[in-house]
């Protein structure tokens, strides 16, 4: 007998959705915009500290207004992780940007600042700066922001945070021998955020676009509702966008922040609780945790060493699945993906592309190597530890026969 699915991230609603939403049912609101839109949209900015916020109907279209709001056009150039999902550049390829991906390091995953600042000083010998850098907060964890901001700054540069699977981490600043605890996307020129079905606090679709710049936020709001001009009929001097979060999703979004705590904590109860059974298993190890930050453990990753473990990434994970759990590997970087290589090949399982977009990848080995050995586990905050036992079971079983409890 097949056991229930356990599924990697499902969502998790609770009691404060459903009176948000009978709200505005009863209203009869569920149009995009509306009170309940306004409301999580300063709710928002009151968790996370960033002053201005703008829900709208997904984090690539935060990502698509943010780039616009930065002056990428066709032909400007774009920095951007390697390590991430498509929907952190995809956004730069609509505006007709050129790509170039950046490594990750080994300590965090996430974007490598040596590297950044190594391209970035070759970039401008070369007169060619990119008009924006789009560090991801892989996984939950925040890029090495005083870092990178430092970086970027000394050219000018523009910084956009895909905080896409960040909401509830932080970045920890120390400053005269004191903390200060940044929520992530905290001081950049433009932060998203996304709450897809499978993020720690989700509005079944939907994202948020987030800025202390006041104009740039008001800028991007008028874009997103088809750039219409205040007259009492329908008048467009340029192309807007139909970007705007709806009031339904507007009230599950409220719900859904007000929970935000508990679900970080679960979380993090459901890391420890796998690192504990898992971390003295030979050829596991767990993505690090930075020093610098308080991540939100949106999903527990880890890596199998083939030749320690006894079977490779994909091993476990059809293991898995054949009892009806779902993982799945980390991310392909994106300078791996078939839409940035070349035309007319054909690619492993089979994959076409008939058009490739111009792209550069600096280093790639560490990213190469996160992806052909990394596996994210499931990590749904409704989870029971006796689901968690199960998974476990499972991977001891794929490995060498070893004593776990030594």
């Amino acid at each position: 007998m097949i056991s229930n699915r356990i599924f990697l991230s499902p969502p998790h609603l609770g009691e404060f959705e459903q009176k948000f939403v009978k709200e505005a049912f009863e209203s009869n609101y569920i149009a995009p915009i509306g009170p309940q839109v306004n409301a999580f949209e300063k709710e928002f900015s009151k968790y996370t500290g960033i002053k201005h916020c703008l829900a709208l109907n997904s984090g690539t279209a935060a990502m698509h207004l943010a780039l616009k709001e930065a002056g990428v056009g066709p032909g400007e150039k774009v920095f951007a992780s390697s390590l991430t999902f498509i929907a952190s550049v995809s956004p730069a390829v609509y505006l007709g940007a050129e790509l170039t991906f950046i490594d990750s390091d080994r300590e965090t995953w996430n974007m490598d600042p040596d590297l950044l600042a190594e391209e970035l000083y070759s970039a401008n010998k070369q007169g060619n700066l990119p008009k924006a850098v789009i560090p991801t907060d892989l996984y939950g964890q925040c890029s090495d922001y005083d870092r990178i901001y430092e970086i970027c700054e000394s050219y000018k540069i523009p910084v956009i945070i895909d905080a896409a699977e960040a909401m509830g981490a932080y970045y920890l600043r120390k400053k005269n021998e004191k903390i200060f605890k940044l929520h992530a996307g905290t001081g950049a020129f433009a932060s998203i955020y996304s709450f897809n079905g499978n993020k720690i606090i989700t509005t079944s679709g939907g994202g948020m676009l987030a800025s202390d710049n006041e104009d740039l936020i008001n800028r991007a709001r008028f874009l997103s509702q088809q750039a219409r001009e205040p007259f009492p009929y329908y008048e467009h001097t340029e192309i807007g966008y139909n970007y705007r979060m709806s009031n339904v999703l507007g009230a599950l979004g409220r719900g859904q922040l007000k929970v935000l705590k508990e679900r970080v904590q679960r979380k993090k109860e459901i890391y420890h609780y796998y690192k504990e059974k898992l971390e003295r298993t030979p050829g596991i190890d767990f993505m690090p945790i930075a020093q610098y930050g308080e991540p939100n453990y949106w999903l527990t990753c880890i890596l199998i060493n083939p030749e320690i473990f006894g079977e490779d990434r994909d091993f476990v994970r059809l293991s898995l699945e054949k009892k009806n759990i779902e993982s799945r590997p980390v991310w392909k970087p994106m300078h791996l993906q078939p839409v940035f290589q070349n035309p007319g090949e054909i690619h492993e399982n089979g994959a076409y592309c008939k058009r490739r977009y111009p792209c550069k990848i600096v280093g790639g080995e560490v990213s190469e190597d996160l992806f052909y050995r990394g596996l994210c586990l499931p990590s749904g905050t409704a989870m029971l530890n006796s689901d968690i036992d199960r998974i476990i079971e499972i991977i001891h079983g794929c490995g060498k026969k070893v004593d776990n409890d030594l």
